[in-house]
């Protein structure tokens, strides 16, 4: 591994889904060295996120899920940086809603993205949408969860696309079996640990959210 360093941009913008919406902070993550980097989520503004990278080479845009407010600038930002985006297909309707016929390529369950040195790889935890999915970097001990958990319990399961059993599942059965010094980087707010939040599976569980 090189001298991987993980980076953040916030954007603001609009969470739109089921003819209501909301004003969101989004976290960008960039994860990389001096030459290359993945970029996960494309939320809201380019220009940001583009500043960010300045003139590194882009291996892949992943995004975690397909709700507006992490792929919006997705097709622009892709032809900006020269690099592919990456949405699991279980998300193709969601992607849809905010970019129709725009093509993307599938990111797959075990699927690896190599990066400065290092390894992504791509964890299928759907529940908050069909095709969310985490991003794990073992070497770093970093785990980039989207909207599928974040410090205090599961992401949002009360819209459309969204289950609560699911989404429990994967946190259980994917996420809360890796490291507990694992750090979380959210879609949303600030990060956790895996020995953070793991003591709490059955409040969640419990409380229904």
């Amino acid at each position: 591994m090189t001298d991987l360093r993980i980076e953040r941009v916030v954007t603001s913008g609009v969470f739109a889904l089921d003819g209501g919406t909301w004003d969101v902070d989004n976290n960008v993550w960039l994860v990389g060295d001096d030459t290359e980097v993945v970029i996960i989520d494309a939320a809201h503004d380019e220009r940001s996120i583009v500043k960010a990278v300045s003139d590194r080479d882009v291996v892949a845009v992943v995004c975690t899920h397909g709700h507006n407010d992490h792929v919006t600038v997705a097709p622009q930002l892709s032809r900006e940086v020269q690099a592919p985006v990456l949405l699991h297909p279980g998300d193709q309707e969601l992607w849809e809603m905010t970019h129709p016929g725009q093509p993307f390529h599938r990111a797959t369950d075990a699927q690896r993205i190599g990066v400065a040195g290092t390894t992504v790889e791509v964890i299928h935890t759907p529940g908050h949408s069909p095709g969310s999915v985490c991003l794990y970097l073992p070497e770093a001990e970093a785990l980039f969860t989207g909207d599928t958990l974040f410090a205090g319990g599961p992401g949002a399961t009360g819209r459309s696309f969204s289950d609560f059993p699911t989404i429990i599942g994967s946190i259980r059965d994917r996420l809360l079996t890796l490291p507990e010094d694992t750090r979380v980087h959210t879609g949303h707010g600030d990060g956790t640990t895996i020995g953070a939040e793991a003591p709490f599976l059955a409040e969640w569980i419990a409380r229904g959210h």
